[in-house]
């Protein structure tokens, strides 16, 4: 199937000089959640700022729904929805005509049911006639994503969309999400809460110093990169380990009473047998244990700094 978004050698440099992407690649497929996780400036606002021809590239072509952005500028961007961290709106109209203008800003007729099931699906409609200046935080972002909403997108972008929200809307949101998609739309949702992306993603993009570090989907990344710990509460605290678990991928933790086992959940041979066989030929007890799968969080920290000590040896080459 052809991908609803297709990148290809996009690159970013600003007048100042500041690169801020470099020859990304990317391609998103039709009806999936994707997660874009990325530290502050990795270049993840850059990037959907192009997709959403907000900023041209500086090289490199980008297709939504096979329309090119640059090129065939207001069919692409009729295709796209864009939710903004910032919450810009026009806080003296009512929650009503305000998304009414939006989609009339795209050209589409009048359609006050569509609306109305808009704002109700987004928990807005008693709040439809209130202008907007008078609402609270939680609901001016509601606001913001029944604009984006309003013209019907094929393609809905979630720039770190429940920043500064409470728990409860953020649940209320991730239902949203899966609902919309559920209905055919395709959501690209940028994130510093991993949780979301572990909840929600069907797969996830790492973005880091204006490069994708890599694509794949939640799960086989997930079993591709995630390991195990098998953690042992200590029947009396050590000192330090034994000569015995020399060569083992075992360490002690800080106060000595536990051993932190790791080991690859991949692999046919975890070594788990013959570290526990050694525990027993050492005479070591332990009261309690317990397993750990890495979480996304882990996998993706790790990938930034596998990147970040990449290029910094390739800086100290240079």
């Amino acid at each position: 199937m052809e991908p609803i978004i297709s990148a290809r050698g996009v690159s970013k440099t600003y007048q100042g000089g500041f690169t801020a992407l470099r020859d990304v690649d990317l391609e998103i497929r039709r009806g999936e959640i994707f997660a874009l996780l990325g530290p502050n400036g990795a270049g993840k606002t850059t990037l959907i700022s192009i997709i959403c021809g907000i900023v041209n590239p500086s090289s490199g072509t980008v297709l939504a729904d096979g329309h090119d952005i640059i090129r065939d500028y207001r069919a692409a961007r009729s295709r796209i929805g864009l939710v903004p961290q910032e919450l810009a709106t026009d806080s003296f109209e009512s929650v009503w005509a305000t998304v009414t203008f939006s989609r009339g800003l795209f050209g589409r007729a009048p359609d006050p049911a569509y609306i109305e099931k808009l704002l109700r699906q987004l928990s807005l409609w008693d709040k439809k006639d209130s202008r907007i200046m008078a609402l609270s935080g939680g609901m001016k972002r509601r606001v913001m994503i029944a604009k984006a909403l309003s013209h019907e997108p094929k393609i809905l972008f979630l720039d770190e969309p429940t920043a500064g929200v409470d728990v409860e809307l953020r649940r209320d949101m991730w239902q949203m999400v899966h609902s919309l998609r559920e209905s055919g739309v395709t959501i690209i949702l940028t994130t510093h809460y991993i949780e979301e992306a572990e909840e929600m993603a069907d797969r996830v993009g790492v973005i880091n110093h204006g490069r994708v570090v890599l694509v794949d989907d939640k799960r086989t990344l997930m079993q591709k990169m995630g390991e195990k710990e098998l953690s042992l509460q200590l029947a009396r605290p050590m000192d330090k380990l034994p000569k015995s678990l020399a060569g083992l991928p075992v360490k002690l933790s800080e106060d000595g009473q536990r051993l932190i086992y790791h080991f690859d959940i991949k692999s046919g041979d975890t070594g788990i047998t013959d570290f526990l066989r050694r525990l027993n030929d050492a005479n070591i007890d332990f009261r309690d244990l317990h397993t750990r799968e890495s979480s996304l969080e882990d996998i993706f920290v790790g990938l930034v700094r596998a990147e970040r000590d990449e290029r910094l040896k390739e800086e100290s080459q240079s």
